[in-house]
């Protein structure tokens, strides 16, 4: 049976162990994007928030440019003029403006610039064309800015669907009912516009009951990408045709191995993929788990108290078999009606604030109760863009998994009424 740990026992990231065992662990996330997501924050003020109004200020900062150099221009002698400010103006708009935008302030700096010239009777001077000459000058190089940044808009707009497109095809979310069970899953990106990386989730309702898998890739870039969909595509094919848990995970180990031998470099040695299989019996309460080096999962009772399923034995992540060959057994674990199953990668537990505190989920999900999976993985994501300040260094995928209570009623989606 497995270890059914209670809040404030032990720690997880049983196969960060194994790997740090074995000479493999690097220490370093597993995700595709690097840098933080650009949302949330303590104490209910959000960095996104902040950048929506930083926005707003440099829309209006060319007409601003533009008034303040009517003022300067006008309060300071002849020979000081205000030409640099008229000549700011469109540059400022060119990155955050429309094409007619800009040629509007373009327009406004120049009547500027001239209308100050006649007022005091300098238009025909040499200096005076200069200036007004330099501000055309720059103005038609805002407008040809604009032009390119719109051409480089609309290709990151089409690389993101493409991109989207891509998560979708590998990476699906699962039907949100799937066996009798409450499935939610979320992948959230450690970049702003990521949306795919090297973590990975997929479930499957086959004879034998919901098989689910949840995993992190080692690596970046296209290979972690690669890596996630031959997980998922032996995942989906094991889990209809092996009888057990324990073959599924073997057929995993040698899907990765066949993989590892196309890689180059570091990967060929050092690529694998740590991974939690569970499967959960039609009608029977229970479920049962083959943890292959990934943080172990928590088991949410509908009291509010959490549970960590600790396996027996750690064992090596997937892709590490020719380090040693051991068996795989799967553990069981009760299952009660209206508990939810929760599965994380890493990017959960590695979540850190400003002290270098990591995220701890089951200290911040102990005592609370929620009303369905959804709920759960909303608050958990909300939680850690309060711990961080923003969001995790690190990919994550989320997988909730709720067993009804008997006579539990179907939740259905409303939409408002509009008249």
């Amino acid at each position: 049976m497995w270890k059914l740990r209670k809040l404030g026992e032990g720690n997880g990231g049983s196969g960060r162990r194994a790997a740090e065992d074995a000479g493999l662990w690097t220490g370093r996330g597993t995700g595709f994007w690097s840098v933080g997501d650009n949302v949330g924050g303590g104490g209910g003020r959000y960095p996104g928030a902040r950048g929506r109004t930083g926005r707003r200020l440099v829309r209006v900062l060319p007409v601003l440019v533009i008034i303040g150099g009517v003022v300067f221009d006008t309060l300071t002698p002849t020979r000081i003029t205000a030409s640099p400010l008229f000549a700011a103006a469109p540059l400022v708009a060119a990155p955050f403006y429309p094409m007619a935008g800009t040629l509007v302030i373009a327009l406004a700096s120049l009547a500027a610039e001239v209308g100050l010239h006649i007022s005091t009777g300098t238009q025909f001077q040499v200096e005076s064309i200069s200036e007004v000459l330099t501000v055309l000058v720059v103005s038609l190089l805002a407008l040809y800015i604009n032009g390119v940044v719109r051409r480089s808009g609309e290709r990151l707009a089409s690389a993101r669907i493409i991109a989207e497109t891509a998560q979708r095809a590998v990476l699906p979310r699962p039907a949100e009912r799937i066996g009798g069970l409450r499935i939610a899953a979320r992948y959230e990106a450690a970049q702003e516009g990521a949306f795919i990386g090297g973590d990975l989730f997929a479930v499957q309702d086959t004879p034998y009951g919901v098989r689910l898998v949840v995993g992190d890739v080692r690596g970046k870039g296209l290979d972690a990408v690669e890596a996630v969909a031959v997980v998922i595509g032996s995942f989906r094919e094991a889990a209809e045709q092996e009888s057990s848990l324990e073959g599924v995970a073997q057929r995993l180990e040698r899907a990765l191995r066949r993989e590892g031998t196309r890689r180059d470099g570091l990967d060929v040695f050092e690529g694998f993929t740590t991974a939690v299989l569970a499967e959960i019996p039609h009608d029977e309460g229970v479920v049962r788990l083959v943890n292959r080096g990934h943080p172990e999962p928590l088991l949410m009772c509908g009291d509010g108290d959490v549970r960590m399923l600790i396996p027996s034995d750690h064992a090596l992540p997937l892709g590490m078999s020719e380090l040693g060959a051991w068996p795989d057994r799967a553990e069981q674990a009760l299952y009660p009606e209206g508990a939810t199953l929760l599965f994380y990668t890493d990017g959960l537990t590695e979540a850190r604030d400003a002290h270098g505190v990591f995220y701890v989920p089951r200290e911040r999900l102990n005592g609370r109760v929620f009303q369905g999976p959804d709920e759960i993985l909303q608050a958990l994501i909300d939680d850690v863009r309060r711990h961080t300040g923003g969001g995790s260094q690190d990919d994550m995928a989320l997988l909730a998994v709720s067993r009804p209570s008997e006579g539990e009623p179907e939740r259905r989606r409303t939409m408002p009424v509009v008249p």
